[in-house]
């Protein structure tokens, strides 16, 4: 019984984990360039659509996995668009009733979250085969994962753009001069690439050290190798 709780503990970890790092939506698995690009402008359009679709990923998940045994296949894609509907237009009439600055800085970006591939795809792939629990982890560590991506995109264009982030002025006119390309669709283009190098050149530096194991341990020609079921450890 304690075993399985580890397993299941370790699992919920994995699936939140992944969306986090391993499987980033728009580092590594490049979903959701669009509004990535067209909404980092700024660091709070970004933070107000990464949390629009966190929460429109969380509630669509949960939902698509409680119906998954009652959903034909032939029409399930429909059907998975019309649930994320139904919440996408949840989330904008509180967006418009609660953050009507973000709501007109996002523009038709938030209600094009309907058609979000990231969405689609953890519906298709992942809630739509899991229970209810491991699905909703799975959509809020997506959620985090795309919204992190997109803050640090807009803290950098923003910073680098208008010398300031959320709003606030960090850098004075008189010691800084805004670099403007980053606040436009080149500069998303640039930084956007630039975040994908790092994440790719730092997940192939993980996948080398897990390759390696005892091999690049600095101790490895003095320490003794000892059997302990059924592995070595230096």
């Amino acid at each position: 019984m304690t075993d399985n709780k580890a397993n299941k503990k370790t699992s919920l970890s994995h699936e939140f984990n992944k969306g986090i790092i391993k499987e980033n939506p728009v580092l590594c698995l490049l979903l959701g360039a669009c509004p990535t690009l067209a909404v980092t402008t700024g660091a709070a359009n970004a933070v107000g659509m990464g949390a629009a679709a966190t929460a429109v990923l969380i509630c669509s998940n949960i939902v698509i996995s409680l119906l998954r045994r009652f959903i034909p296949n032939t029409v399930r894609i429909p059907a998975y668009i019309t649930i994320i509907a139904g919440f996408v237009t949840i989330v904008q009439l509180l967006v418009k009733a609660y953050a009507p600055s973000i709501d007109d800085a996002l523009g038709i970006y938030l209600p094009l979250i309907v058609v979000n591939c990231i969405i689609l795809g953890r519906a298709e792939l992942f809630a739509s085969r899991h229970s209810v629990i491991p699905a909703a982890v799975d959509g809020l560590g997506m959620g985090i994962g795309f919204t992190a991506a997109m803050l640090c995109m807009g803290i950098i264009r923003e910073t680098f753009g208008t010398g300031g982030v959320f709003g606030v002025n960090l850098l004075p006119e008189s010691i800084y001069t805004p670099i403007i390309i980053f606040i436009l669709p080149a500069g998303g283009f640039f930084v956007f690439g630039m975040l994908i190098a790092i994440s790719n050149r730092l997940q192939k530096g993980a996948l080398a050290r897990r390759e390696i194991g005892c091999a690049g341990c600095p101790s490895a020609k003095t320490c003794s190798t000892i059997k302990e079921g059924g592995k070595d450890i230096c």
